[in-house]
């Protein structure tokens, strides 16, 4: 993996941080820990390894 796509993936995963503290601030209520810790395997899966198309979620080789 590039250097440049590994600071790609940082930055998702500090989008994934953020969207998760504005959730919990909006509940006003939750556990932001797991969701703070996770935030770069989250983006190294979704973005990297997994094979998925939001355009077409039907398809049937996705993960």
């Amino acid at each position: 993996m590039t250097e440049s796509r590994i600071k790609e993936l940082q930055k998702i995963a500090y989008k994934i941080r953020r969207d998760a503290i504005d959730a919990v601030y909006s509940a006003a209520s939750g556990h932001p820990g797991g969701s703070l810790s996770i935030a770069e395997i989250l983006a190294y899966l979704y973005f990297e390894e997994m094979n998925i198309d939001p355009k077409n979620p039907g398809k049937p080789d996705r993960d």
